[in-house]
């Protein structure tokens, strides 16, 4: 099949150079108006010439194809492109290097070297990529991945900082926090919200005084707690979420920090999507003063109780004591038996009978 069409090509090459060819041969040797300028003639000539070469080149030809075919298949495509890539940008280059060689007036500076200058740059372009083209891309394509990777971590994830604490709009008023970071019991970053930030400057606008004076009392802390190192404003919001607790959630879960709050309804819904809470009034409780059923303290009596012949007392550390027939002895120091302690989120409180002197 091949031979058949090689035939076929030099007939189709013979003719087309026949009618061409042999009119201006016939004007060469004096011979117009004859017989050579019929074009039908000198395609038929051009073409049997050609079909009789064809036969004795054929096989020639077959094996060049063959060779040929063979280097085609045991050529190496990507080391192709490579060497193309090397040639054209050592091509570029060489362009570049010899813009300013052109524009001089000397004859073999503004001709000859330029030319020259692109063959180099050529060559060297195409050597370099023949010999570490693959190496190159290789360096390319992995600084490449790791970019993108670093930009997908950016964009969709917040930096893990599980050995962090978030402060809510109510940690924040309490206030109670920057005394503890003053003690230097907490050692994690604190993190306080843009968007806490926000609803603080919200509550400090309100038409209500006292809702005005907690907003600005928040304000003021923030700045009092920007004065410690582990202390960070996070400029992080959620655009799509609107409530502020909503996104104190999505934040602690995203990055694992622990919420500070004293909020019971936000307390209670951290604790059902999984997220660590601590409250403010759990640690204040823990680090009241502990009394047990039967140990007997002096306190002083400050006013009547809710119920009949009740009276109540305070601990340093405000913890309330309620004491059985005490209602009279209001403004009196007396020594008192304890009968029974609660304790809850909300505080602590202690039951206690009047010892019989």
């Amino acid at each position: 099949m091949r031979r058949w069409v090689i035939h076929l090509l030099m007939m189709i090459v013979g003719a087309s150079l026949g009618i061409t060819l042999l009119p201006v041969l016939g004007n060469a040797i004096g011979q117009s108006n004859t017989i050579l300028d019929h074009g039908i003639f000198d395609g038929l000539v051009g073409a049997l010439i050609f079909l009789i070469l064809s036969f004795l080149v054929s096989g020639k030809m077959l094996r060049g194809l063959k060779r040929l075919e063979a280097k085609i298949t045991n050529l190496n495509l990507s080391k192709l492109v490579y060497n193309f890539i090397g040639a054209i940008l050592g091509l570029l280059v060489g362009v570049l290097g010899s813009i300013p060689l052109s524009r001089l007036n000397i004859p073999i500076l503004n001709s000859l070297v330029p030319f020259l200058l692109i063959l180099i740059f050529v060559y060297l372009g195409y050597m370099i990529f023949d010999k570490r083209g693959e190496e190159i891309f290789r360096v390319l394509l992995r600084r490449r991945k790791e970019a993108i990777v670093e930009e997908e971590v950016a964009e969709k994830t917040e930096p893990v900082v599980e050995h962090a604490i978030l402060l809510d709009t109510s940690s924040v008023i309490d206030g109670r926090i920057l005394d503890v970071l003053k003690t230097g019991f907490i050692s994690e970053k604190v993190i306080v919200p843009n968007f806490v930030l926000l609803e603080l400057q919200t509550i400090s606008d309100s038409s209500d005084s006292l809702k005005r004076a907690k907003g600005r009392r928040g304000l003021d802390l923030v700045n009092a707690l920007k004065e410690f190192d582990n202390v960070e404003i996070s400029n992080k919001d959620y655009s799509d979420v609107h409530e502020v607790d909503t996104k104190l959630l999505r934040y602690a879960s995203e990055t694992g920090a622990k919420l500070v709050t004293n909020d019971f309804n936000l307390n209670k819904v951290a604790e059902i999507q999984g997220v660590r809470v601590l409250n403010i009034n759990d640690l204040a409780n823990a680090v009241k003063t502990q009394l047990v059923v039967g140990e007997q303290i002096r306190v002083q009596i400050i006013r009547e109780g809710s119920e009949r012949q009740q009276g109540v007392a305070y601990l340093p550390d405000g913890t309330m004591i309620v004491i059985e027939d005490t209602a009279k002895m209001i403004d009196k120091t007396v020594l008192v038996e304890v009968d029974k302690v609660l304790q809850t989120s909300a505080g602590r409180m202690i039951f206690a009978n009047l010892v019989s002197k």
